[in-house]
């Protein structure tokens, strides 16, 4: 349930709402706006029922959330989710802004993971990705450079200032992982993998949490739910496709989960054209559609040399057609009132 505060609640009130509530055995969440502040209320409800909630000094009304997810439902926070990242906390997710995270599907050497973040950091990327540990349908495919990948990725933002967004895989890589990474990625096989979602959640980096292969949006917003029962709000909630009886895309891309996941929830919301499509010339397509559908961001699959790359090479994106890609998402990011904060001069691509 929550608990809508009258306007202008004093501290004093509010500090003895949160001592009732958790005097009765459940947790609170506090969620402050501009005029109110609500309550969160999480555990058994039902020791909470002879409490006689609105009599207590502050409280304007009580109300259930019948959604199985409590902490993801956009009942539970006043304002939308921002998520600030980087040295300066100036990238932030869930704004006005538009953030486009950029790189290869995997870190293949030094030399390219540094020629592609140059690259895409040039065009307007804010974030880089690029995979250490790969999960890959084949035992006997490229499977990831382990820790010296890690080591590579620190280099680069390092140098560049990015920061590295990059997948876990077992909760046993998770403290590793960590060490490095500003943002854990959770792949698509592994959104209902609970123990590493659980582990994830203890360590208060923020999750980029993509969306599995056959998940309904409930599943998905329950998956986010166990990160964020750990105390980890910092969860960002990305659409990749879907898996349909169509054939001529990798996966489906719902483009109408962008507007409902909007709605259910104050998380923010990105969109993988890349892996959406499985076609380098589907990506630009698919990203202007996700960006005017609502999403707050993208995350693109950038290779140097897309013919050679150890893997997904055929949805990847060459530097220049990157460029392409971002000026045209911009043109279609301001038409919908979003705030993208680059410009792209092709000729200098």
């Amino acid at each position: 349930m929550i608990i809508v505060t009258v306007p202008g609640i004093s501290e004093s009130a509010l500090a003895r709402l949160i001592e009732h509530v958790e005097a009765a055995g459940l947790r609170t969440h506090v969620s402050r706006g501009e005029h109110r502040t609500i309550v969160g209320c999480i555990g058994d409800e039902g020791l909470l029922s002879d409490h006689g909630l609105t009599q207590l000094e502050g409280v304007e009304r009580v109300l259930p959330v019948l959604k199985p997810y409590k902490l993801a439902s956009r009942e539970f926070s006043v304002q939308s989710t921002a998520i600030r990242l980087g040295d300066a906390a100036d990238t932030v997710i869930g704004g006005r802004d538009l953030v486009v995270i950029a790189g290869p599907c995997s870190v293949e050497g030094r030399e390219m993971m540094h020629e592609t973040a140059h690259a895409v950091q040039r065009s307007g990327a804010r974030l880089l990705r690029a995979g250490a540990f790969k999960p890959r349908s084949s035992p006997y495919a490229f499977q990831g450079m382990g820790e010296e990948g890690l080591k590579i990725l620190a280099e680069v933002r390092a140098e560049t200032g990015m920061p590295i967004v990059t997948e876990v895989m077992d909760t046993r890589q998770v403290e590793l992982v960590a060490s490095y990474a500003d943002v854990l990625q959770i792949g698509a096989r592994n959104m209902q993998n609970f123990p590493l979602l659980t582990e994830v959640g203890r360590t208060q980096r923020p999750v980029l949490l993509k969306r599995g292969l056959s998940a309904t949006i409930t599943e998905l917003l329950m998956a986010a739910e166990y990160i964020m029962a750990q105390g980890n709000g910092d969860v960002i909630l990305c659409e990749r496709g879907i898996r349909t009886y169509e054939t001529a895309t990798r996966n489906t891309l719902d483009v109408a989960a962008i507007p409902v996941l909007k709605r259910e929830t104050h998380l923010p919301v990105m969109v993988d054209p890349s892996h959406a499509g499985g076609r380098a010339h589907l990506v630009a397509p698919l990203a202007m559609a996700a960006v005017a559908a609502g999403a707050d961001g993208l995350i693109v699959e950038v290779h140097p040399h897309p013919a050679t790359a150890k893997s997904d090479g055929e949805q990847s994106l060459e530097p220049s057609a990157f460029a392409s890609m971002m000026q045209q998402v911009r043109s279609v990011a301001l038409a919908v009132g979003r705030e993208p904060s680059w410009e792209v001069e092709l000729a200098s691509v």
